[in-house]
């Protein structure tokens, strides 16, 4: 196990009605904020009724930045940090899931700062001062409403990239699995992809003697794999969905990466699909993660068959370790399809003739993830096996 120090600040309020807490939370940290949010899908649903009124009776000053789509884009950050600042807001709440989040966080980090906010993301600035972020979450999925992370995407020149602070954890998130309750079935299957690889980027790992957070990412994995298969056939279902939630949460807060070493190759691979073509992020990742197991995995069979084993009750006795490792990613792509995801580049439409940009943006910076580094040749290979 590797030495790491662990800080998770975000007050998690998690149930039935807690939106209506919302006004009260904000009262701790100022009484004028910004209202972040992406389509018209919480006013049809009536929570941004709900929320409103919450805000109203805690009298707090509301400005409003809604069109957050998904891959959220640098140029209505912008906008926000210039509302932000414009109006000297004091707090930004974001209703809505992983991309309005993300967006959210990206104008808390512009608006105390003289540059462009795209700086941070290309590493030319340092995040000093950030206006605190709360959140009031509707989609089972990112993990960002608990994470010290942030990834938005550019416009120009179609580049989605990451940033990372503890800066950026949210200073509450609400999380009312009744909100998810109008989801699509395809975005409930999108979510439970990116809960998954959240955990397939700490549990596919180098590092030794990690048997606590092993079976922690084993024990989550199984719970998303029973409960999504659950929730994309009754879309009210709240016990299946408080799971999902949660384990969106726990996925990303940092707890299940200690005292190892993460890897992430597979997520930068996505993001590439997802700037150039906008694929949902859920999607990119169903197709990535198998292809990139396919070829890393004889790098460390052992922790391949273990997952196969453990996460898909596979038994050893069937065959030896590549056997059971190879049936593990097989396992995976028959749970994505039932869900109704992609599991090949075919599927997505992404014609093949982009592969090789693909390949040299994501390693842009440099080789990729450490369980292998992956380098422009890795990357080519590996989206050649997700064709």
């Amino acid at each position: 196990m590797e030495n790491f120090t662990f800080k998770n600040d975000t007050k998690i309020i998690f149930g039935k009605g807690t939106e209506n807490s919302a006004g009260k939370e904000i009262l701790k940290y100022g009484k004028k904020i910004l209202l972040h949010y992406g389509g018209g899908s919480i006013k049809k649903s009536g929570l941004y009724d709900k929320v409103m009124k919450s805000l109203k009776e805690s009298s707090i000053t509301v400005f409003e930045l809604g069109g957050v789509k998904p891959n959220p884009a640098v140029s209505l950050i912008r906008q926000g940090i210039g509302i932000c600042r414009e109006n000297k807001i004091d707090f930004i709440l974001a209703v809505g899931g992983g991309s309005v989040i993300d967006s959210s966080k990206a104008i808390s980090m512009g608006v105390n700062y003289s540059g462009d906010v795209w700086d941070f993301f290309e590493g030319k600035a340092k995040l000093e001062s950030s206006l605190p972020v709360g959140v009031i979450l509707t989609i089972p999925a990112a993990g960002s409403e608990s994470s010290v992370v942030t990834v938005i995407t550019n416009e120009d020149g179609l580049i989605k990239r990451g940033f990372h602070s503890s800066m950026l954890l949210p200073k509450f998130a609400i999380l009312n699995p009744e909100l998810t309750f109008t989801l699509p079935v395809f975005q409930i299957a999108c979510g439970a992809a990116d809960i998954l690889a959240h955990t397939f980027e700490r549990y596919f790992t180098q590092t030794k003697n990690v048997d606590l957070t092993d079976r922690l990412c084993e024990g989550l994995m199984k719970t998303v794999i029973e409960n999504s298969k659950i929730a994309v056939k009754d879309l009210g279902n709240y016990d299946a969905m408080a799971e999902l939630m949660w384990a969106s949460t726990i996925a990303h807060n940092g707890i299940l990466g200690t005292g190892r070493v993460e890897d992430w190759a597979s997520h930068k691979l996505g993001h590439e699909l997802s700037a150039l073509y906008g694929i949902t992020h859920g999607a990119s990742i169903s197709v990535m993660f198998p292809a990139w197991m396919k070829y890393v995995y004889k790098y460390n069979i052992d922790r391949f068959a273990q997952f196969a084993a453990r996460v898909f009750n596979i038994d050893y006795g069937f065959g030896d370790e590549q056997w059971l490792a190879l049936r593990g990613i097989t396992e995976l792509e028959n749970y994505f399809k039932e869900l109704g995801l992609p599991t090949t580049l075919t599927e997505l439409k992404v014609p093949f003739d982009k592969l090789e940009l693909m390949a040299e943006k994501a390693v842009v910076k440099g080789p990729i993830g450490n369980f292998v580094k992956i380098n422009k040749e890795d990357a080519f290979k590996i989206y050649e096996l997700a064709k």
